[in-house]
């Protein structure tokens, strides 16, 4: 009766250990199955925005620079006003104000930002890089804070700006946003501006005749900027000959 008992107690023991031995590699494949299901869905949310990125620059693929965004209508008439800046260099950092909003000319920084890259977000470099670039003969399309807040228009700017994916000089052009904090607003209802450095035309080389382009916008329209860019080219500027 006795061996039988214990008999009986080893069994229980042993389905019990058997039961827990179950249960531990349930817990351990269920853990895995979820660390496997993260890990896929990491991998995924890094791989959406570039895909849909992707997908959502497709439609500019055949598009000509005219025919991406809204018509040369919804921008304002030309303005430009005496220039100055010129070599007026600063050290990296300097403070520097600029009393147009935003600047298409003045003092800036002694470096300026490569010509590879074309469209900035929060990311955008400081102003006095930036203004360096336009006495290169580079056009800056800026653009406001209603236009960052606009998924679908922000669409529209990096398909502008793949219009000029490459290291040409006559590439000169960046698209970076303009804040609350760099200066005033834009004039009411104008939410992009077109800025450049002219020196009055091309191969004019009297500092005087230097003027700051501007052209304002409701919304991106690439047939106003195939225009404003004509109209102003790179060599139309103080340093053309430098990237």
């Amino acid at each position: 009766m006795a061996k039988q008992d214990k008999t009986s107690r080893q069994a229980k023991i042993d389905e019990i250990r058997n039961s827990s031995k179950t249960a531990d590699r349930r817990r351990g494949g269920m853990i895995i199955g979820v660390a496997v299901a993260l890990g896929l869905l990491i991998i995924f949310a890094a791989a959406w925005k570039p895909v849909t990125d992707w997908w959502d620059m497709r439609e500019f693929d055949s598009k000509e620079l005219a025919a991406i965004g809204a018509s040369a209508d919804s921008c304002q008439e030309v303005t430009t006003a005496p220039a100055n800046g010129m070599q007026n260099h600063v050290p990296q950092g300097s403070p520097l104000e600029y009393e147009e909003a935003p600047p298409a000319f003045g003092p800036h920084y002694d470096s300026w930002e490569p010509i590879e890259r074309k469209f900035y977000s929060s990311d955008r470099p400081d102003l006095g890089y930036l203004v360096h670039n336009l006495e290169h003969g580079y056009t800056i399309l800026w653009y406001d804070e209603t236009i960052a807040d606009d998924e679908e228009q922000i669409t529209t700017l990096k398909g502008l700006a793949g219009k000029f994916d490459s290291d040409n000089f006559r590439n000169k052009f960046k698209i970076a946003p303009w804040t609350s904090e760099d200066g005033a607003e834009f004039p009411e209802g104008q939410h992009v501006a077109m800025t450049h450095w002219s020196v009055g035309g091309a191969g004019e080389d009297d500092p005087a005749k230097q003027v700051g382009v501007w052209q304002y916008c409701s919304e991106p329209s690439g047939a106003a900027l195939e225009t404003f860019m004509k109209d102003y080219p790179y060599m139309d500027s103080p340093e053309p000959g430098a990237g």
